[in-house]
């Protein structure tokens, strides 16, 4: 059988980016562009064909750079700034589409520990404050759960278990799935589990 959609794709389009934002795990930004005109970029969906600006475009363009964090590199070009400061700005750009769900594929890929947690409080802000829907891929086992209301772990292409994190991050699944030895305890800080990789230099205690 053969199953085909009709429409114009360009309004198609446009009508999935007015609902869902996606980043993407190693977006590209043209060289030299300011951040306030990259993130301007996330209004597209909502704008016609050689129509003007909106008095409601420059509002969201504004919001999402406060939301962010970033108003006060508006004017800067993205080349220049750090690793941690253009997340944030794909991040905002992603927020000026104003959709209800947010994909990110690695968002803190290539990032160092401070500003990856940078990254993840701000999800979670835009999570509580906004309440847009964040949906990432993650490989950290212990960001992910420590930042995750539900996980959803993912083995040979096939769900392999779905739930919360003190369901899903056990012993067993992080053997199965990764092929780790490893010690999951209480995280002190939030009481979720956090793993402890095993390793073959390092046993448990009496082991």
């Amino acid at each position: 059988m053969i199953t085909a959609a009709i429409g114009r794709p360009a309004a198609r389009s446009k009508e999935v980016a007015r609902t869902l934002g996606l980043l993407p795990q190693r977006p590209l930004a043209p060289e030299g562009i300011a951040v306030a005109d990259l993130v301007g970029r996330g209004r597209h969906p909502h704008q016609k064909m050689l129509a003007r600006w909106s008095p409601r475009d420059y509002e969201a363009v504004s919001d999402a750079l406060a939301a962010t964090g970033i108003s006060d590199l508006a004017e800067r070009s993205v080349d220049e700034l750090s690793g941690g400061q253009q997340q944030r700005v794909w991040i905002a750009m992603a927020l000026a589409q104003e959709t209800d769900i947010l994909l990110l594929d690695e968002p803190t890929t290539f990032l160092d520990v401070t500003h990856q947690i940078e990254v993840l409080d701000l999800l979670t802000d835009l999570n509580r404050t906004r309440g847009t829907t964040i949906v990432m891929v993650l490989h950290d086992l212990n960001l992910a759960a420590r930042y995750a209301d539900e996980l959803v772990a993912v083995r040979d292409g096939h769900v392999h278990a779905i739930g919360g994190p003190a369901e899903v991050i056990t012993e067993v699944l992080v053997r199965e799935v990764f092929g780790l030895e490893s010690l999951v305890i209480d995280d002190p800080l939030t009481g979720k589990p956090m793993v402890l990789p095993s390793g073959r230099h390092h046993v448990r205690a009496g082991s």
